[in-house]
């Protein structure tokens, strides 16, 4: 009844949708099952409607980006799924419609929507001669989803090049408003961001993989705008050179060999190397679950290797957070959602 709901308030308001959609294809993973409503606005007043109408029939709701860091469950999803694929235009800001005296003389901003691909708006940004992007060339997923779990790459995050986001707010079962807010560092860490729920840190507990909550989420990206530099046509080709370097290195380690999320566990250097290397460390490269495998080149990826289920994703997160514990006395953090 919630679900013919929403579905009639999508129909009014023009909104395209699906039922039953299979999402196993939507996610770098390549597993899981379906979604009894998978929605696809097509501008943020859309995508706010569609928010606003998934809280006011009280229905579960996960918003969709590029799948890069979700593991789907085995069993049909029991909730709404709204997807950002069709948000992913690109602009370039007028600077004299922006009210900062600080900006300089060569500084662009690029405003990204939140289903922008990743490379997309690297692509645009190298071809517009525009510096800053490149530590993010071959990255998958999007821009909202990069801005939510502030996405790192070789020792940059998209919060060093971020100037504002704008983001659509649940104020109550009947309300939502859309709001920008300029960038602020103290709200800002590795891999956090104010989007996320405040989670406390794990180091002394036990090793737990968290809960997705989906009543805990009530603020979503829908679009970003980034600060970069403006170079001259002679150095694009340097801007060209580095993309290039940054996706042989993914290459090189193997990131598109295999269905996978990239990273699963957060680097912490407190513990004195990086996540990979300690999983390496504790002798589980290669260790299998089912299809479900710590990838042999890499201990802080774990790839499908052919038909891998959710579960078996998690057993095998655990198994790794159990030895790591046992070896070496402290937890691992993931950073892939389990929904």
């Amino acid at each position: 009844m919630l679900h013919d709901f929403l579905k009639q308030s999508l129909i009014m308001a023009q909104i395209p949708f699906s039922t039953d959609e299979p999402l196993a294809q939507k996610s770098t993973f390549k597993v899981g099952s379906s979604a009894p409503l998978f929605v696809k606005p097509y501008t943020t007043e859309q995508f706010r409607s569609a928010i606003g109408g998934a809280t006011a029939a009280e229905l579960p709701f996960f918003v969709l980006g590029g799948g890069s860091n979700v593991v789907f469950p085995d069993s049909p999803l029991e909730a709404v799924v709204i997807s950002t694929q069709n948000l992913s235009e690109i602009t370039v800001i007028d600077k004299d419609d922006v009210d900062d005296n600080t900006l300089s003389e060569d500084t662009v901003l690029v405003n990204c929507q939140c289903g922008t691909p990743m490379q997309a708006f690297v692509n645009f940004c190298t071809n517009h001669n525009f510096s800053g992007a490149q530590e993010f060339a071959g990255l998958p997923g999007t821009i909202g989803g990069a801005v939510y779990m502030n996405a790192r790459c070789f020792d940059k995050s998209i919060s060093d090049i971020l100037y504002q986001t704008e983001q659509i707010e649940i104020i109550s079962k009947i309300n939502t408003k859309v709001t920008t807010t300029n960038f602020n560092p103290s709200q800002w860490d590795y891999k956090k961001s104010p989007f996320q729920p405040n989670q406390e840190s794990n180091n002394s507990q036990e090793p737990t993989i968290p809960k997705y909550n989906f009543s805990e989420h009530k603020i979503f990206v829908s679009s970003a705008t980034f600060k970069l530099t403006r170079k001259s046509p002679e150095e694009k080709s340097q801007i060209q050179e580095e993309c290039k370097k940054y996706i042989n290195e993914r290459k090189n380690k193997g990131h598109f060999n295999f269905p996978s999320a990239g990273s699963v566990f957060k680097n912490n250097r407190n513990f004195g190397a990086p996540s990979g290397k300690i999983i390496q460390d504790a002798d589980l490269l290669g260790y299998t679950i089912g299809d479900a495998q710590v990838a042999p080149f890499h201990g802080n990826i774990i790839i499908n290797k052919e038909n891998a289920t959710a579960t078996q994703i998690k057993e095998l997160v655990q198994h790794v957070q159990k030895v790591v514990k046992e070896k070496f006395g402290f937890s691992l953090e993931p950073e892939i959602i389990f929904l």
